[in-house]
């Protein structure tokens, strides 16, 4: 794959998680009911949806910055960590939504690695 390609192909997949991140994050801050009865049902009280929602956001932003998205790779990492426990922990179907989170990680690390090419000299995949 040419240079030119694997840039523009780390952008569009970093685009695809930006983007559906932050409709999660601004869901989160809109909380329409469906949120709420979503967090509810997770074991989250509502008072912690708006929190949720601005750490999703600031870890979003920090990816979406070049400078800093290798830090916002990591924060999201975390964040959906969390996620994938959460989910764990009430029993949620393991294709759906255990491993859901799992999926945009690969999708985070994916684009980044494709567009960075600080982080293919620290984690090369192939010598």
């Amino acid at each position: 794959m040419s240079p030119t390609a694997r840039r523009r192909t780390g952008n569009i997949l970093s685009g695809i998680v930006i983007l559906s991140l932050l409709a999660d994050s601004f869901g989160k801050l809109v909380k329409p009911p469906q949120v709420i009865e979503g967090t509810v049902k997770l074991g989250y009280p509502e008072s912690s949806i708006i929190p949720i929602g601005i750490i999703l956001l600031a870890c979003v932003i920090v990816y979406a910055i070049p400078r800093t998205a290798v830090l916002g790779a990591i924060l999201l990492t975390g964040y959906l960590g969390g996620a994938v426990a959460t989910n764990f922990r009430v029993g949620a179907p393991l294709l759906l939504y255990i491993l859901f989170p799992i999926y945009v990680a690969g999708f985070v690390w994916g684009g980044i690695y494709l567009r960075e090419d600080r982080l293919r000299e620290v984690l090369p995949l192939r010598r």
